[in-house]
Protein backbone atom coordinates (compact mmCIF):
# COMPACT_ATOMS: atom_id res chain seq x y z
CA UNK A 1 0.00 0.00 0.00
CA UNK A 2 2.77 2.44 0.96
CA UNK A 3 4.54 1.73 -2.30
CA UNK A 4 1.36 2.39 -4.32
CA UNK A 5 0.76 5.69 -2.50
CA UNK A 6 4.37 6.73 -3.10
CA UNK A 7 4.04 5.86 -6.77
CA UNK A 8 0.85 7.89 -7.18
CA UNK A 9 1.97 10.98 -5.26
CA UNK A 10 5.71 11.29 -5.80
CA UNK A 11 6.56 9.77 -9.16
CA UNK A 12 4.30 12.07 -11.23
CA UNK A 13 6.07 15.08 -9.70
CA UNK A 14 9.47 13.61 -10.48
CA UNK A 15 8.45 12.85 -14.05
CA UNK A 16 7.03 16.34 -14.46
CA UNK A 17 10.22 17.88 -13.12
CA UNK A 18 12.31 15.77 -15.44
CA UNK A 19 10.23 16.85 -18.43
CA UNK A 20 10.46 20.51 -17.49
CA UNK A 21 14.21 20.19 -17.09
CA UNK A 22 14.65 18.57 -20.49
CA UNK A 23 12.60 21.27 -22.17
CA UNK A 24 14.26 24.17 -20.39
CA UNK A 25 17.91 23.18 -20.65
CA UNK A 26 18.49 20.51 -23.31
CA UNK A 27 22.24 21.18 -23.28
CA UNK A 28 22.47 19.69 -19.75
CA UNK A 29 20.86 16.35 -20.58
CA UNK A 30 22.78 13.12 -20.20
CA UNK A 31 24.01 11.43 -23.36
CA UNK A 32 21.25 8.84 -23.00
CA UNK A 33 18.51 11.47 -22.68
CA UNK A 34 19.87 13.46 -25.61
CA UNK A 35 19.83 10.34 -27.76
CA UNK A 36 16.44 8.99 -26.73
CA UNK A 37 14.29 11.84 -25.40
CA UNK A 38 15.40 14.58 -27.79
CA UNK A 39 16.59 12.75 -30.89
CA UNK A 40 16.92 15.93 -32.96
CA UNK A 41 19.71 17.15 -30.65
CA UNK A 42 22.85 15.34 -31.72
CA UNK A 43 24.96 13.66 -29.06
CA UNK A 44 28.50 14.97 -29.47
CA UNK A 45 31.69 13.20 -28.47
CA UNK A 46 34.11 16.06 -28.12
CA UNK A 47 37.59 15.82 -29.60
CA UNK A 48 40.35 18.04 -28.14
CA UNK A 49 40.64 21.15 -30.31
CA UNK A 50 43.68 21.51 -32.53
CA UNK A 51 45.78 24.54 -31.55
CA UNK A 52 49.52 24.78 -31.90
CA UNK A 53 51.65 27.54 -30.41
CA UNK A 54 48.89 30.15 -30.53
CA UNK A 55 47.86 29.20 -34.07
CA UNK A 56 44.47 27.74 -34.87
CA UNK A 57 43.75 24.91 -37.28
CA UNK A 58 40.59 25.58 -39.30
CA UNK A 59 38.75 23.24 -41.65
CA UNK A 60 38.34 24.78 -45.10
CA UNK A 61 35.60 23.39 -47.34
CA UNK A 62 35.85 25.16 -50.73
CA UNK A 63 32.61 23.59 -52.02
CA UNK A 64 31.53 24.06 -55.63
CA UNK A 65 31.06 26.91 -58.09
CA UNK A 66 32.96 30.03 -57.07
CA UNK A 67 33.91 28.53 -53.70
CA UNK A 68 37.43 27.33 -54.62
CA UNK A 69 38.50 30.65 -56.16
CA UNK A 70 37.09 32.68 -53.25
CA UNK A 71 38.89 30.42 -50.78
CA UNK A 72 42.09 31.04 -52.72
CA UNK A 73 41.62 34.79 -52.22
CA UNK A 74 41.11 34.28 -48.49
CA UNK A 75 44.31 32.26 -48.20
CA UNK A 76 46.25 34.93 -50.09
CA UNK A 77 44.95 37.67 -47.79
CA UNK A 78 45.60 35.65 -44.62
CA UNK A 79 49.15 35.00 -45.77
CA UNK A 80 49.65 38.70 -46.44
CA UNK A 81 48.41 39.84 -42.99
CA UNK A 82 50.08 36.95 -41.17
CA UNK A 83 46.86 35.63 -39.62
CA UNK A 84 47.70 32.83 -37.14
CA UNK A 85 45.46 30.30 -38.91
CA UNK A 86 46.39 27.06 -40.66
CA UNK A 87 43.76 25.72 -43.06
CA UNK A 88 43.03 22.03 -43.40
CA UNK A 89 41.46 21.83 -46.86
CA UNK A 90 38.83 19.15 -47.48
CA UNK A 91 37.40 18.85 -51.00
CA UNK A 92 33.98 17.20 -51.24
CA UNK A 93 33.25 15.56 -54.60
CA UNK A 94 29.56 16.10 -55.52
CA UNK A 95 29.66 13.27 -58.06
CA UNK A 96 30.35 10.39 -55.70
CA UNK A 97 27.48 8.24 -54.45
CA UNK A 98 28.71 8.03 -50.85
CA UNK A 99 29.28 10.45 -48.00
CA UNK A 100 32.85 9.51 -47.12
CA UNK A 101 34.11 13.02 -47.94
CA UNK A 102 31.39 14.60 -45.82
CA UNK A 103 32.11 12.34 -42.87
CA UNK A 104 35.78 13.20 -43.09
CA UNK A 105 34.91 16.90 -43.20
CA UNK A 106 32.76 16.49 -40.08
CA UNK A 107 35.62 14.73 -38.30
CA UNK A 108 38.04 17.54 -39.12
CA UNK A 109 35.59 20.19 -37.87
CA UNK A 110 35.18 18.24 -34.65
CA UNK A 111 38.95 18.17 -34.33
CA UNK A 112 39.45 21.86 -35.19
CA UNK A 113 36.24 23.25 -33.73
CA UNK A 114 35.84 25.78 -36.55
CA UNK A 115 35.21 25.64 -40.29
CA UNK A 116 35.11 28.02 -43.25
CA UNK A 117 32.99 26.75 -46.13
CA UNK A 118 31.61 27.50 -49.54
CA UNK A 119 28.34 25.97 -50.66
CA UNK A 120 28.79 22.25 -51.25
CA UNK A 121 27.13 20.89 -54.36
CA UNK A 122 24.85 17.88 -54.07
CA UNK A 123 24.53 15.55 -57.02
CA UNK A 124 21.19 15.88 -58.81
CA UNK A 125 18.64 13.70 -57.05
CA UNK A 126 16.72 13.01 -60.26
CA UNK A 127 19.83 12.00 -62.18
CA UNK A 128 21.00 9.71 -59.43
CA UNK A 129 17.68 7.98 -58.86
CA UNK A 130 17.05 7.63 -62.59
CA UNK A 131 20.46 6.11 -63.20
CA UNK A 132 19.81 3.50 -60.49
CA UNK A 133 16.48 2.47 -62.03
CA UNK A 134 17.75 2.50 -65.62
CA UNK A 135 20.70 0.34 -64.63
CA UNK A 136 18.41 -2.10 -62.86
CA UNK A 137 15.98 -2.35 -65.78
CA UNK A 138 18.77 -2.84 -68.26
CA UNK A 139 20.26 -5.57 -66.11
CA UNK A 140 16.95 -7.33 -65.36
CA UNK A 141 14.91 -6.41 -68.43
CA UNK A 142 13.37 -9.89 -68.78
CA UNK A 143 11.68 -9.47 -65.40
CA UNK A 144 10.40 -5.93 -65.94
CA UNK A 145 6.76 -6.85 -66.64
CA UNK A 146 6.43 -9.05 -63.57
CA UNK A 147 7.98 -6.44 -61.32
CA UNK A 148 5.70 -3.73 -62.64
CA UNK A 149 2.70 -5.82 -61.72
CA UNK A 150 3.83 -6.01 -58.11
CA UNK A 151 5.21 -2.58 -57.43
CA UNK A 152 5.18 1.02 -58.60
CA UNK A 153 7.85 0.17 -61.19
CA UNK A 154 10.76 2.05 -59.65
CA UNK A 155 13.21 0.67 -57.15
CA UNK A 156 12.67 3.72 -54.91
CA UNK A 157 9.14 4.25 -53.60
CA UNK A 158 10.24 5.58 -50.23
CA UNK A 159 12.40 8.58 -49.44
CA UNK A 160 14.83 9.44 -52.23
CA UNK A 161 16.53 11.75 -49.75
CA UNK A 162 17.78 8.69 -47.92
CA UNK A 163 20.12 8.17 -50.86
CA UNK A 164 20.75 11.75 -51.97
CA UNK A 165 21.16 14.03 -48.98
CA UNK A 166 22.19 17.67 -49.10
CA UNK A 167 25.76 17.72 -47.87
CA UNK A 168 25.24 21.19 -46.42
CA UNK A 169 22.22 20.11 -44.37
CA UNK A 170 23.97 16.92 -43.26
CA UNK A 171 26.94 18.94 -42.04
CA UNK A 172 24.79 21.26 -39.96
CA UNK A 173 22.71 18.43 -38.55
CA UNK A 174 25.61 16.15 -37.63
CA UNK A 175 27.42 18.98 -35.84
CA UNK A 176 24.17 20.15 -34.20
CA UNK A 177 24.70 23.74 -35.34
CA UNK A 178 21.17 24.79 -34.48
CA UNK A 179 21.47 28.56 -34.91
CA UNK A 180 22.30 30.52 -38.05
CA UNK A 181 23.14 34.22 -37.75
CA UNK A 182 23.14 36.65 -40.68
CA UNK A 183 24.09 40.26 -39.93
CA UNK A 184 22.52 42.45 -42.61
CA UNK A 185 24.05 45.92 -42.59
CA UNK A 186 24.05 48.42 -45.44
CA UNK A 187 27.24 49.19 -47.37
CA UNK A 188 27.31 52.96 -48.06
CA UNK A 189 29.36 52.36 -51.19
CA UNK A 190 26.72 50.10 -52.78
CA UNK A 191 23.78 51.86 -54.40
CA UNK A 192 20.47 50.52 -53.05
CA UNK A 193 16.90 51.74 -52.63
CA UNK A 194 17.02 51.67 -48.81
CA UNK A 195 19.92 53.10 -46.78
CA UNK A 196 21.16 52.42 -43.25
CA UNK A 197 19.58 48.98 -42.84
CA UNK A 198 20.83 47.04 -39.81
CA UNK A 199 18.99 43.74 -39.31
CA UNK A 200 20.12 40.47 -37.75
CA UNK A 201 18.41 37.27 -38.94
CA UNK A 202 18.54 34.30 -36.56
CA UNK A 203 17.35 31.09 -38.15
CA UNK A 204 16.71 27.65 -36.72
CA UNK A 205 19.23 25.59 -38.63
CA UNK A 206 18.57 21.87 -38.22
CA UNK A 207 14.87 21.06 -38.55
CA UNK A 208 11.64 22.38 -40.06
CA UNK A 209 11.27 21.48 -43.75
CA UNK A 210 15.01 20.79 -43.81
CA UNK A 211 14.52 17.65 -41.74
CA UNK A 212 14.68 15.86 -45.14
CA UNK A 213 11.95 13.40 -44.19
CA UNK A 214 10.15 12.73 -47.46
CA UNK A 215 8.54 9.64 -48.90
CA UNK A 216 6.24 8.53 -51.71
CA UNK A 217 3.25 7.06 -49.91
CA UNK A 218 1.65 5.85 -53.15
CA UNK A 219 2.80 6.39 -56.68
CA UNK A 220 2.62 10.07 -57.59
CA UNK A 221 1.95 11.26 -54.02
CA UNK A 222 4.89 12.71 -52.09
CA UNK A 223 4.66 13.54 -48.40
CA UNK A 224 7.20 15.84 -46.80
CA UNK A 225 7.41 16.24 -43.03
CA UNK A 226 8.04 19.54 -41.27
CA UNK A 227 9.59 18.85 -37.88
CA UNK A 228 9.43 21.48 -35.13
CA UNK A 229 10.41 20.48 -31.58
CA UNK A 230 10.02 22.29 -28.28
CA UNK A 231 13.66 21.76 -27.32
CA UNK A 232 15.16 23.17 -30.53
CA UNK A 233 12.63 26.00 -30.66
CA UNK A 234 13.63 26.99 -27.15
CA UNK A 235 17.34 26.77 -27.88
CA UNK A 236 17.20 29.07 -30.89
CA UNK A 237 14.72 31.49 -29.25
CA UNK A 238 16.94 31.83 -26.20
CA UNK A 239 19.91 32.29 -28.51
CA UNK A 240 18.07 35.16 -30.25
CA UNK A 241 17.11 36.96 -27.05
CA UNK A 242 20.59 36.52 -25.57
CA UNK A 243 22.08 37.84 -28.80
CA UNK A 244 19.80 40.88 -28.64
CA UNK A 245 20.69 41.47 -25.00
CA UNK A 246 24.46 41.22 -25.53
CA UNK A 247 24.48 43.37 -28.67
CA UNK A 248 22.21 46.19 -27.51
CA UNK A 249 19.30 45.26 -29.76
CA UNK A 250 15.87 46.55 -28.81
CA UNK A 251 13.41 44.22 -30.51
CA UNK A 252 12.98 40.58 -31.59
CA UNK A 253 10.42 39.72 -34.27
CA UNK A 254 9.32 36.09 -34.60
CA UNK A 255 8.40 35.21 -38.18
CA UNK A 256 5.89 32.38 -38.65
CA UNK A 257 2.86 30.98 -40.48
CA UNK A 258 0.96 29.87 -37.38
CA UNK A 259 -2.34 30.98 -38.88
CA UNK A 260 -2.08 27.97 -41.22
CA UNK A 261 0.45 25.62 -39.59
CA UNK A 262 -1.13 25.90 -36.19
CA UNK A 263 0.74 23.06 -34.49
CA UNK A 264 4.28 23.35 -35.87
CA UNK A 265 4.62 27.12 -36.29
CA UNK A 266 2.26 27.52 -33.35
CA UNK A 267 4.74 25.71 -31.11
CA UNK A 268 7.62 27.86 -32.37
CA UNK A 269 5.63 31.07 -31.82
CA UNK A 270 4.39 30.13 -28.36
CA UNK A 271 7.92 29.18 -27.32
CA UNK A 272 9.18 32.60 -28.44
CA UNK A 273 6.39 34.38 -26.58
CA UNK A 274 7.12 32.43 -23.41
CA UNK A 275 10.84 33.18 -23.51
CA UNK A 276 10.19 36.84 -24.29
CA UNK A 277 8.75 37.21 -20.77
CA UNK A 278 12.23 36.46 -19.39
CA UNK A 279 13.61 39.50 -21.26
CA UNK A 280 11.27 42.39 -20.38
CA UNK A 281 13.82 44.95 -21.59
CA UNK A 282 13.53 43.60 -25.15
CA UNK A 283 10.39 44.26 -27.18
CA UNK A 284 8.90 41.19 -28.84
CA UNK A 285 6.38 40.99 -31.67
CA UNK A 286 5.52 38.49 -34.39
CA UNK A 287 4.72 38.63 -38.08
CA UNK A 288 3.38 36.20 -40.69
CA UNK A 289 6.02 35.26 -43.26
CA UNK A 290 4.24 36.60 -46.37
CA UNK A 291 3.52 39.95 -44.73
CA UNK A 292 7.09 39.97 -43.43
CA UNK A 293 8.52 39.78 -46.96
CA UNK A 294 6.34 42.70 -48.07
CA UNK A 295 7.30 44.75 -45.01
CA UNK A 296 11.00 44.06 -45.60
CA UNK A 297 10.81 45.45 -49.11
CA UNK A 298 8.64 48.44 -48.12
CA UNK A 299 9.80 49.36 -44.59
CA UNK A 300 12.91 47.37 -43.60
CA UNK A 301 13.94 49.76 -40.81
CA UNK A 302 11.16 48.47 -38.52
CA UNK A 303 13.15 45.25 -37.98
CA UNK A 304 16.00 44.68 -35.55
CA UNK A 305 16.47 40.98 -34.72
CA UNK A 306 14.37 38.50 -36.69
CA UNK A 307 13.79 34.96 -35.38
CA UNK A 308 12.37 32.23 -37.61
CA UNK A 309 12.32 28.57 -38.59
CA UNK A 310 14.59 27.09 -41.23
CA UNK A 311 12.78 27.59 -44.55
CA UNK A 312 11.54 31.09 -43.70
CA UNK A 313 15.13 31.95 -42.79
CA UNK A 314 16.31 30.87 -46.23
CA UNK A 315 13.68 33.05 -47.93
CA UNK A 316 14.13 36.12 -45.74
CA UNK A 317 17.94 35.94 -45.92
CA UNK A 318 17.84 36.15 -49.70
CA UNK A 319 15.29 38.97 -49.64
CA UNK A 320 17.46 41.07 -47.32
CA UNK A 321 20.64 40.30 -49.26
CA UNK A 322 18.86 41.55 -52.36
CA UNK A 323 17.92 44.77 -50.55
CA UNK A 324 21.55 45.36 -49.58
CA UNK A 325 23.13 44.76 -52.97
CA UNK A 326 23.12 41.05 -53.77
CA UNK A 327 24.42 37.66 -52.78
CA UNK A 328 28.11 38.56 -52.83
CA UNK A 329 28.35 40.82 -49.79
CA UNK A 330 27.01 39.27 -46.57
CA UNK A 331 28.41 36.44 -44.49
CA UNK A 332 26.60 33.91 -42.32
CA UNK A 333 27.53 32.08 -39.13
CA UNK A 334 26.45 28.59 -38.04
CA UNK A 335 26.62 28.02 -34.28
CA UNK A 336 26.16 24.99 -32.08
CA UNK A 337 27.15 24.35 -28.49
CA UNK A 338 30.58 23.08 -29.56
CA UNK A 339 31.29 24.02 -33.19
CA UNK A 340 31.05 27.01 -35.52
CA UNK A 341 31.16 27.19 -39.32
CA UNK A 342 31.33 30.42 -41.33
CA UNK A 343 30.16 30.85 -44.91
CA UNK A 344 28.67 33.33 -47.44
CA UNK A 345 25.25 34.48 -46.33
CA UNK A 346 23.01 33.27 -49.16
CA UNK A 347 24.56 29.80 -49.59
CA UNK A 348 24.70 30.03 -53.39
CA UNK A 349 27.31 28.13 -55.40
CA UNK A 350 27.53 30.64 -58.27
CA UNK A 351 28.34 27.88 -60.76
CA UNK A 352 27.38 30.02 -63.77
CA UNK A 353 30.15 32.57 -63.08
CA UNK A 354 32.83 30.21 -61.75
CA UNK A 355 36.27 30.74 -63.25
CA UNK A 356 35.32 33.99 -65.03
CA UNK A 357 37.00 36.37 -62.55
CA UNK A 358 33.75 38.25 -61.95
CA UNK A 359 32.58 36.61 -58.71
CA UNK A 360 32.23 38.93 -55.73
CA UNK A 361 34.73 37.73 -53.07
CA UNK A 362 33.47 40.06 -50.32
CA UNK A 363 30.99 37.58 -48.76
CA UNK A 364 33.68 34.93 -48.31
CA UNK A 365 36.17 37.49 -47.01
CA UNK A 366 33.57 38.76 -44.53
CA UNK A 367 33.00 35.16 -43.44
CA UNK A 368 36.73 34.85 -42.77
CA UNK A 369 36.59 38.06 -40.68
CA UNK A 370 33.76 36.56 -38.60
CA UNK A 371 35.90 33.46 -38.15
CA UNK A 372 38.90 35.50 -36.95
CA UNK A 373 36.66 37.29 -34.43
CA UNK A 374 35.33 33.95 -33.21
CA UNK A 375 38.87 32.64 -32.71
CA UNK A 376 39.86 35.74 -30.75
CA UNK A 377 42.20 37.21 -33.38
CA UNK A 378 40.64 40.64 -33.07
CA UNK A 379 43.60 42.62 -34.42
CA UNK A 380 43.68 40.72 -37.71
CA UNK A 381 39.88 40.77 -37.97
CA UNK A 382 39.69 44.54 -37.49
CA UNK A 383 42.57 45.13 -39.89
CA UNK A 384 40.83 43.18 -42.62
CA UNK A 385 37.42 44.67 -41.84
CA UNK A 386 38.74 48.22 -42.25
CA UNK A 387 40.44 47.29 -45.52
CA UNK A 388 37.17 45.83 -46.88
CA UNK A 389 35.27 48.92 -45.73
CA UNK A 390 37.69 51.21 -47.55
CA UNK A 391 37.59 49.12 -50.74
CA UNK A 392 33.80 48.91 -50.93
CA UNK A 393 32.59 52.15 -49.36
CA UNK A 394 35.34 54.67 -50.13
CA UNK A 395 37.20 53.43 -53.21
CA UNK A 396 34.05 51.72 -54.53
CA UNK A 397 35.93 48.90 -56.21
CA UNK A 398 32.88 46.74 -56.98
CA UNK A 399 32.16 43.68 -59.09
CA UNK A 400 29.34 43.76 -61.71
CA UNK A 401 26.73 42.28 -59.32
CA UNK A 402 27.00 45.47 -57.23
CA UNK A 403 26.97 47.84 -60.20
CA UNK A 404 30.73 48.05 -60.67
CA UNK A 405 33.15 46.94 -63.37
CA UNK A 406 35.97 45.48 -61.27
CA UNK A 407 37.08 41.86 -61.51
CA UNK A 408 37.42 39.53 -58.53
CA UNK A 409 41.19 40.01 -58.47
CA UNK A 410 40.76 43.81 -58.68
CA UNK A 411 38.73 43.70 -55.47
CA UNK A 412 41.22 41.42 -53.70
CA UNK A 413 44.21 43.52 -54.80
CA UNK A 414 42.46 46.66 -53.57
CA UNK A 415 41.84 45.07 -50.17
CA UNK A 416 45.47 43.99 -49.90
CA UNK A 417 46.60 47.46 -50.92
CA UNK A 418 44.33 49.08 -48.32
CA UNK A 419 45.63 46.86 -45.54
CA UNK A 420 48.84 48.88 -45.58
CA UNK A 421 46.89 52.14 -45.25
CA UNK A 422 44.46 51.14 -42.50
CA UNK A 423 47.16 49.33 -40.49
CA UNK A 424 48.93 52.57 -39.58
Amino acid sequence: MAVRILTRLVLPEIKGAAFASSAAAPATLSDFDVQHKTPVIRKQKLIPKAQYGGRHAVTMLPGGGIGPECMGYVRDIFKYIGAPVDFEVVDIDPNVDNDDDVQYAITTIKRNGVGLKGNIETKSEAAYVTSRNVALRNELDMYAYVLNCKSSGNIETKSEAAYVTSRNVALRNELDMYAYVLNCKSFPGVSTRHKDIDITIIRQNTEGEYAMLEHESVRGVIESMKVVTASNSERVARFAFEFAKKNGKKKVTTVHKANIMKLSDGLFLETSRRLAKEYPEIEHNDMIIDNCCMQLVAKPHQFDVMLMTNLYGSIVSNVVCGLLGGAGLLSGRNYGDHYAVFEPGTRNTGTAIAGKNVANPIAMINASIDMLEHLGHHYHAELLRRAVHRTVNEDRVLTPDCGGTASSTDVVNSIIGNIGHVGH
